[in-house]
């Protein structure tokens, strides 16, 4: 059975390996790069790189496939006589000095990121090149880039004097944009052009009085993923107003879009100009200077002015030199007085660029906080108090940031432990409990309800690049907890193109909410909608998980019914959602049942989270959907309840990047089907991965049985084989069993072992349909004790086993031995089989046994911990050849914090 399944896996790669290679449960393009992640507390292995291969097949058709190799021995030799190993890198490398290049002091992020960067210090800062955004955080894998849209020139249409600016985000093949547009009416059209100028996507412009459009490219083509990378493909916009405009622009990389906290489009207003540009801007961290960066287009015949100024009045004035070969200008306005500073927080200041000479040419635009389809919010959790504690409280926020520097917010807070006596946004304290509180919204939380909505009109300009930079919070604190019981960062979610209405407040997600409660320190909400095709789109948003948890947790949408009585018989109208790591995770569920869309329309749905540490729930919420799904949905179910529940358009299913792909034909998530290769087996489809399993059969108690024609199973002899889809079995038992794992109406009295998506037969389980009651009621199946000291499994897809006709003593422990029922479980790690409470050291390929970190079997699972360093009291720190834990240079007492150093003079005056 193991052969089998890891056939089919791999059966399953091999056909993804057409678009991308899967490995880890995450999927890649072809020619991408990447550090493995092995999870914890192994993390990701900086000295193995996995590459995305293309292969082509005997059919000449291109496939991808995964080859990793170490890199270690790849690593220079050091030129210093002490070579430190940073975290997050492979190779050892010096010590680095304080490095003060003038050109990347204009952006004070870059600096900080060129001390990672060695190699980039002698690059120019206006090489796009090196301000890419391809390495943001760890486990990011975004890439930024920016378009400056102007009026075409050589277009049969009049030059426009529209600009619009673009940013665009790519995650994986997913390109999410932004766009904002000024002197032109509502684009219609949104054209993305490949290098030969050939129209790649096309988006219709959704009809709206918004000056901002949100849009998503789904799936894009490995191609056209190489143009972009490349800078090689372009964006046109276009109007259908009685004035047919039109402006396009090239789609390029710029790390300055991860600094960006203000910007500026700049217009001209001369008729059909065809100029423009943008102004990319940020503070210092420390000091008052605005760094920016100018972007134009149409402008660069002649020398140009650069100032900014503030109701027509000057007031800093610079040269610039801005050419077609270098289009962007990049400069540093340094201490910026009190009075410059508020007029940029109210998006009072201008920045305009003149050309020199006779006859000049001029655009301006005023300075806002940047703009974007994402969403600036917050989940406050009592696992991120100042305090960490687990009272199963939450809180939401939402914010919309105005450009005249208002903030409004919407904050709502559940399940705490007594009343709120504090509701405040904070900066990161600076010292341990020692809070700096900016702005206090306790005046406008009303205790009945638990919200608190208003307007922060005082925002400073360094409060809304903190806002932006990710670097606030808010904090709710209460009767029992004073410093606060909830805390939450401020932040953006990423827009992600589904339809959830994030305008509105969320869902929120505690586990007061779970019944019975839990005391959790977790806490979440989530976004939640129906479309017009009954589809349900939501985003979910969790926080509080501590570091020792397990951050792999499930989302599952489940009607009223299943409160109190969640158990292992009862599933019905339960849909698992997704399953995700690390916070966040969104998705479209297609395929829900009427019951379930009647309790989204009442307002009995819930939405609930569960983790390992509490599988029955961590925590959830309470879903109102309205909806007019009831006949439409329901008609569909009735028909495709006794057929083929998941017949789609198979135009549809192709397009649905879900979708699998086997024995040439395309199959929907969540489908099942009888392979053609073999009728006794069942396949399922569970996002792109096909699962088969053979039919297991139940036991029979008869003394005689017959094998009916086109039956897997054998039946006792004289009983009515009974055909679960047919409609003469429905009117005979009405009150037969619906199954949610196989999707499937059983009679009553039944057997059958379940299904359970994505995991497939549940052998060791067997299912019953009371007909009576329509209950389905699963138990374990028990294995009866064996005398002989060496049981052996006749089949693989039995559960138990049985005792030899003559004793066997195999050699070593047999793959059956890992299907045991009862009795202690043995443990496989790689290709090795440990007896419960064995220790050991992980082998890992290419890296080898890694000493750092202990694992052990405990019951059939394993278990691995890394061992615990003490926090070293020096910097830099060195790690011998063998050793676990960072360590201080020998006799290096000057590196140590005076603390250290006099704590030890006291402790060892010798």
């Amino acid at each position: 059975e193991a052969k089998q399944l890891c056939w089919l896996s791999a059966v399953s790669v091999f056909a993804l390996g057409a678009f991308r290679c899967s490995f880890g449960g995450r999927f890649y393009s072809l020619e991408d790069t990447w550090h493995p992640d092995l999870g914890e507390p192994f993390g990701v292995m900086h000295c193995v790189q996995c590459h995305c291969e293309p292969q082509k097949s005997r059919r000449g058709k291109v496939l991808g496939k995964v080859n990793c190799k170490n890199i270690k021995q790849d690593c220079p030799d050091p030129d210093c006589d002490d070579p430190i190993l940073l975290p997050g890198h492979c190779c050892k490398t010096c010590p680095k000095g304080n490095y003060t290049d003038s050109v990347l002091d204009t952006f004070d992020y870059f600096h900080e990121k060129s001390k990672e960067k060695e190699d980039d210090l002698h690059k120019s800062y206006n090489d796009r090149s090196y301000l890419s955004s391809e390495d943001l955080a760890p486990g990011e894998s975004r890439t930024d880039f920016v378009a400056v849209l102007t009026g075409v020139t050589d277009s049969w249409l009049p030059s426009s004097s529209g600009v619009a600016r673009a940013r665009f985000s790519l995650t994986r093949n997913s390109l999410a944009f932004s766009i904002t547009y000024q002197r032109m009416g509502r684009p219609s059209r949104i054209v993305f052009l490949d290098s030969d100028g050939t129209a790649a996507f096309e988006y219709k412009v959704p009809k709206g009085q918004s000056e901002m459009i949100c849009g998503v490219w789904k799936s894009v083509p490995k191609a056209l993923l190489r143009h972009l990378q490349t800078e090689q493909m372009r964006i046109t916009m276009t109007t259908s107003a009685n004035k047919r405009e039109e402006v396009e622009g090239k789609i390029i990389k710029h790390r300055a879009l991860f600094a960006e906290t203000f910007s500026s489009t700049l217009t001209s207003e001369d008729e059909n100009s065809g100029m423009g540009g943008i102004a990319m801007l940020t503070l210092s961290d420390t000091e008052s200077n605005l760094h920016f960066i100018l972007i134009l287009q149409g402008l660069i015949r002649h020398k140009q002015k650069v100032e900014l100024v503030y109701r027509q009045h000057i007031l800093r004035e610079i040269l610039a030199n801005i050419t077609s070969h270098d289009p962007d200008f990049a400069e540093v306005l340094t201490d910026l007085n009190s009075r410059e500073l508020f007029w940029l927080s109210r998006g009072q200041l201008e920045i305009t660029v003149t050309t020199e000479g006779q006859d000049p040419r001029r655009i301006s635009g005023f300075i806002t906080g940047r703009k974007s389809c994402d969403t600036i919010q917050s989940v406050m959790s009592s696992g991120d108090a100042l305090t960490p504690g687990k009272t199963g409280g939450v809180g939401s926020a939402i914010f919309n940031l105005h450009d005249n520097g208002t903030l409004d917010y919407q904050v709502q807070v559940a399940g705490l432990t007594s009343e709120v006596v504090g509701l405040t946004i904070e900066l990161k304290p600076r010292r341990r409990n020692k809070r700096s509180v900016l702005y206090d919204l306790t005046p406008e939380y009303n205790q009945a309800t638990g919200l608190a909505t208003g307007s922060w009109s005082r925002l400073e300009a360094r409060h809304i690049h903190m806002l932006l930079q990710s670097e606030l919070f808010i904090n709710v604190a209460t009767a029992h907890s004073q410093e606060g019981e909830l805390r939450g960062q401020i932040k953006a979610l990423p827009y992600s193109g589904l339809e959830a209405p994030r305008h509105e407040l969320p869902v929120p997600l505690a586990g007061s909410f779970v019944s019975p409660p839990v005391r959790t320190g977790a806490s979440g909400h989530a976004w939640v909608s129906v479309d017009k095709h009954c589809h349900l789109h939501y985003e979910i948003v969790v926080a509080g998980l501590s570091k020792t948890d397990d951050l792999t947790v499930n989302a599952h949408l489940h009607g009223l019914a299943e409160i109190g009585e969640l158990d292992d018989s009862s599933t019905t109208h339960k849909r698992l959602l997704t399953g995700f790591y690390g916070s966040q995770a969104q998705g479209v569920l297609k395929d829900i049942s009427v019951e379930l869309l009647q309790h989204l329309h009442q307002g009995t749905a819930f939405i609930q989270v569960s983790t390992k540490l509490n599988p029955r729930g961590e925590i959830r919420g309470r879903v109102h959907v309205p909806n007019d799904c009831e006949f439409g949905a329901r008609a569909e179910v009735e028909e495709a309840e006794f057929d083929d529940f998941f017949v789609k358009d198979p135009e549809e299913l192709k397009k649905d990047p879900h979708t699998c792909f086997f024995e040439n034909q395309h199959h929907a998530h969540g489908s099942r089907w009888t392979p053609n290769y073999d009728k006794c087996f069942s396949c399922s489809c569970q996002k792109r991965t096909v699962i088969c399993d053979p039919v297991i059969c139940p036991v029979l108690t008869c003394s005689r049985t017959v094998q009916p024609q086109d039956n897997c199973c054998p039946v006792c002899d004289g009983e009515i084989v009974r055909d679960c889809s047919s409609p003469e079995k429905v009117e005979e038992h009405p009150q037969g069993c619906y199954f949610e794992g196989d999707q499937k109406i059983h009679a009553p009295g039944t057997t059958w072992h379940p299904f359970v998506p994505p995991f497939g037969y549940i052998k060791c389980a067997v299912c019953t349909c009371k007909g009576s009651t329509g209950e389905v009621h699963c138990e374990k199946v028990t294995c009866p004790k064996l005398t002989c000291s060496h049981p052996v499994r006749r089949n693989p897809a039995d559960c138990c086993k049985e005792c030899p006709e003559e004793e066997r003593t195999p050699a070593g422990l047999e793959h059956s031995d890992m299907m045991q029922a009862d009795g202690p479980r043995h443990c496989k790690f790689g290709k090795n089989y440990y007896q419960n409470s064995d220790n050991w050291h992980p082998w890992v390929p290419l890296v080898g046994e890694i000493k750092c970190i202990n694992c052990w079997c405990d019951h059939g699972v394993t278990k691995c911990q890394r061992k615990q360093c003490p926090v070293p009291s020096c910097f830099p720190t060195t790690r011998r050849e063998g050793s676990c834990c960072p360590e201080c240079s020998a006799g290096d007492m000057s590196q140590e914090d005076p603390a250290t150093r006099c704590l030890k003079r006291l402790l060892c005056p010798a």
